[in-house]
Protein backbone atom coordinates (compact mmCIF):
# COMPACT_ATOMS: atom_id res chain seq x y z
CA UNK A 1 0.00 0.00 0.00
CA UNK A 2 1.49 3.44 -0.81
CA UNK A 3 0.31 6.74 1.07
CA UNK A 4 0.24 9.86 -0.18
CA UNK A 5 0.12 13.11 1.77
CA UNK A 6 -0.31 16.47 1.17
CA UNK A 7 1.76 19.65 1.83
CA UNK A 8 2.52 23.22 0.90
CA UNK A 9 5.05 24.70 -0.66
CA UNK A 10 7.34 27.05 0.60
CA UNK A 11 10.63 27.31 -1.48
CA UNK A 12 11.27 26.37 -4.99
CA UNK A 13 14.87 25.33 -6.77
CA UNK A 14 14.94 23.79 -10.08
CA UNK A 15 12.72 20.69 -10.11
CA UNK A 16 13.05 20.49 -6.28
CA UNK A 17 10.86 22.42 -3.80
CA UNK A 18 10.69 22.33 0.16
CA UNK A 19 7.28 21.14 1.17
CA UNK A 20 5.50 21.64 4.63
CA UNK A 21 3.19 19.46 6.19
CA UNK A 22 1.99 21.50 8.44
CA UNK A 23 1.48 21.98 12.62
CA UNK A 24 3.91 19.16 13.10
CA UNK A 25 7.14 21.96 11.55
CA UNK A 26 7.70 18.50 9.05
CA UNK A 27 9.80 20.01 6.04
CA UNK A 28 10.92 18.10 3.18
CA UNK A 29 12.77 18.27 -0.44
CA UNK A 30 10.47 16.74 -2.85
CA UNK A 31 10.59 16.29 -6.36
CA UNK A 32 8.02 18.55 -8.11
CA UNK A 33 9.38 17.80 -11.71
CA UNK A 34 5.87 16.00 -12.90
CA UNK A 35 3.32 19.03 -11.68
CA UNK A 36 3.61 22.84 -12.26
CA UNK A 37 4.05 23.87 -8.62
CA UNK A 38 5.26 27.26 -7.16
CA UNK A 39 5.69 28.82 -3.79
CA UNK A 40 2.13 28.90 -1.75
CA UNK A 41 0.67 25.45 -4.01
CA UNK A 42 -0.31 22.38 -1.91
CA UNK A 43 0.53 19.51 -3.20
CA UNK A 44 0.11 15.48 -2.98
CA UNK A 45 3.25 13.81 -2.64
CA UNK A 46 4.11 10.19 -3.27
CA UNK A 47 8.04 8.67 -2.88
CA UNK A 48 9.58 11.62 -2.90
CA UNK A 49 7.92 13.46 -6.09
CA UNK A 50 4.74 15.56 -6.35
CA UNK A 51 2.06 14.21 -8.27
CA UNK A 52 -1.05 16.27 -8.47
CA UNK A 53 -1.28 20.23 -7.64
CA UNK A 54 -4.53 20.54 -5.00
CA UNK A 55 -6.43 23.14 -3.73
CA UNK A 56 -5.58 24.40 -0.10
CA UNK A 57 -9.64 23.17 0.99
CA UNK A 58 -8.66 19.75 -0.61
CA UNK A 59 -5.57 19.84 1.49
CA UNK A 60 -6.51 20.73 4.42
CA UNK A 61 -9.57 17.87 4.50
CA UNK A 62 -6.43 15.17 4.16
CA UNK A 63 -4.23 17.04 6.90
CA UNK A 64 -7.48 17.15 9.27
CA UNK A 65 -8.39 13.56 8.62
CA UNK A 66 -5.01 12.09 9.56
CA UNK A 67 -5.07 14.11 12.47
CA UNK A 68 -7.90 12.66 13.56
CA UNK A 69 -6.53 9.82 13.24
CA UNK A 70 -3.51 9.99 15.11
CA UNK A 71 -5.42 11.21 18.07
CA UNK A 72 -7.87 8.39 17.82
CA UNK A 73 -4.73 6.02 17.60
CA UNK A 74 -3.06 7.79 20.85
CA UNK A 75 -6.69 7.72 22.57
Amino acid sequence: MCLSFPGKVVGVKGEYATVDYGEDGVRDNVNVSLVDAHIGSYVLIQGGFAIKVMSKDEAEEVLDTWKLLRELQEA
